[in-house]
């Protein structure tokens, strides 16, 4: 049996936008949501922009509280806890490796400041070879250690952010875009480095991302979001070959093929319209305004994430007429 090592139930995460104090306005970026990560696997988050994932990664790891809902990690709700010895287990890769790096900090103190703050070097001999040591796992090498980011490219960057994350030995990282920003070549180096940690370490990852091409060949189950929801979830291989959700359909017809006679072959699924405001999401199904398959109970009633097959969950009314 699988052990679980995170798992979030009916998480919500609204934030206030404004309104009147009798009508205030909420932007639901994460409606009701419920999933769970195995210890030791990667869950994959895609959808498009605004849909709510990073929000998710961030709410996970408290650095938004959320509305409602509960986390439990590793067996422990730690939804209203104190969350300062969970620090070292929870770690997080920023989309962004511009801007989530202090520029006025040098490398060996951007590494090493989760080193100093939970107290994991007794010298600063110790503190200086385990810092040169995750440079070097994440092929940097000693002579960038006394450097400030600016003086770096956005891959030697994000390798500074994925050292940042491994010097407190986590278990568990959040990778939030973590290649979006990186030139395509750059790209797989990245990916196959997190595979590499994960097989030595254990790590157990929640990787969001918008490239569903990416997000296949590093999960073993992939979650698919929609305007704050989970629209379908199952394993890699289930997923991609057997998905029944129309807006999942959608999302992988848009994987580009190398073979350009099977290119041709492959039937685009454009979607009509443009995605409606999570200040004022459809009622009933919210996918429902871009879909073909829409009837009039997906305007009445919200579809619920149901399991159709082992593994394999789904939230649509008109499954049958899709496939």
């Amino acid at each position: 049996m699988a052990d679980k090592l995170l798992e979030v139930q009916n998480l919500k995460q609204y934030f206030h936008v404004g309104g009147s104090p009798f009508k205030p306005k909420y932007v639901k970026a994460v409606d009701d949501v419920s999933l769970y990560i195995d210890r030791g696997e990667t869950l994959g988050l895609v959808g498009e922009s605004g849909c709510g994932k990073t929000t998710i990664g961030r709410t996970i790891i408290r650095l938004h509280e959320p509305t409602g809902g509960k986390i439990i990690y590793d067996g422990k709700d730690i939804t209203n806890v104190d969350m300062f010895p969970y620090r070292r287990k929870m770690q997080v890769v920023f989309q962004d490796p511009y801007a989530s790096l202090d520029p006025r900090m040098t490398v060996s103190d951007i590494v090493g400041e989760g080193i100093d703050i939970h107290k994991l070097a007794p010298t600063k001999k110790d503190r200086n070879d385990k810092i040169i040591g995750l440079l070097e796992r994440v092929g940097l090498n000693s002579e960038h250690a006394n450097r400030y980011p600016h003086e770096f490219s956005g891959g030697q960057r994000q390798r500074i952010g994925i050292a940042r994350a491994l010097a407190v030995d986590p278990e568990f990282i959040v990778c939030d875009e973590p290649i979006s920003a990186l030139d395509v070549s750059i790209q797989a180096q990245v990916i196959n480095m997190f595979e590499d940690f994960q097989e030595k370490m254990g790590l157990t990852y929640l990787f969001i991302a918008h490239e569903l091409s990416v997000v296949k060949h590093i999960s073993n189950r992939i979650g698919v979001m929609y305007l704050g929801k989970i629209v379908e979830l199952a394993n890699n291989y289930e997923l991609i070959f057997h998905s029944v959700h129309p807006y999942t359909r959608s999302l992988i017809s848009a994987i580009p093929i190398a073979d350009p006679i099977q290119s041709r072959k492959n039937k685009r699924i454009i979607l009509e319209g443009d995605v409606p405001s999570p200040l004022n999401p459809p009622g009933g199904c919210r996918f429902r305004t871009r879909c073909r398959y829409a009837t009039e109970i997906c305007s009445q009633t919200e579809p619920e994430l149901k399991e159709i097959s082992p593994g394999h969950f789904a939230a649509c009314h008109n499954l049958d007429k899709v496939q």
